[in-house]
């Protein structure tokens, strides 16, 4: 049975133009040598900069891996619930139909390309955004759409999920900075309190 190991990184730290800033370059080099010793077929990523660039900058670290663009990673809202939870009543202020429509169209593209099983072993590196880390993680736990609300992940954080035929996704890892030392990890957070 081939199973296909999506290894899921949320871009390096970028300034609000959208670019990798010099820790978002150092956290995409390191999350790189990270994944240097597995056998990565492909680097997939968002068609945003911050994660083309991103992946290029992992690709260095990834010898035989393509680098190539899947329009299903760009950041989007990948669900917009009917009953908004109080604390993100003013992230959906101004939400309707026509936002919801087009979020359920995004993120069924982005499961239905990546969250299945593949038809031969497959170990794949998806450089994408939070919200979309988010939606495939809620999606393999088989939990409610609105789940993904509030599954954050940092700048250049590992996740891993595996599928296999017959068997339910399983998550082996989820926001893992164990790569990045104790400086450039946490970026993309909010302020608060952090373990």
């Amino acid at each position: 049975m081939a199973t296909r190991h999506l290894y899921l990184v949320r871009h390096g730290a970028a300034d609000a133009f959208g670019r990798l800033t010099d820790v978002g370059e150092r956290q995409s080099e390191l999350v790189g040598e990270r994944l240097a010793a597995l056998p990565i077929d492909t680097v997939w990523h968002s068609p945003l900069p911050r994660a083309a660039y991103c992946a290029q900058i992992v690709g260095t670290r990834l010898p035989g891996a393509a680098v190539r663009e899947a329009p299903e990673l760009v950041d989007h809202v990948p669900h917009v619930p009917v009953d908004v939870p109080p604390a993100w009543a003013a992230f959906f202020d101004g939400y309707g139909a026509a936002e919801a429509g087009r979020a359920r169209r995004a993120a069924d593209a982005l499961t239905g390309r990546f969250a299945r099983p593949a038809a031969t072993e497959a170990h794949e590196v998806l450089v994408t955004h939070a919200y979309q880390v988010a939606w495939l993680v809620r999606d393999a736990l088989g939990a409610p759409p609105v789940r993904w609300l509030g599954l954050n992940c940092g700048n250049a954080a590992l996740t891993v999920v595996e599928y296999r035929d017959g068997d339910a996704p399983a998550v082996l890892l989820y926001n893992d900075m164990g790569h990045l030392p104790v400086e450039l990890r946490w970026t993309g957070f909010g302020a608060g309190t952090r373990p």
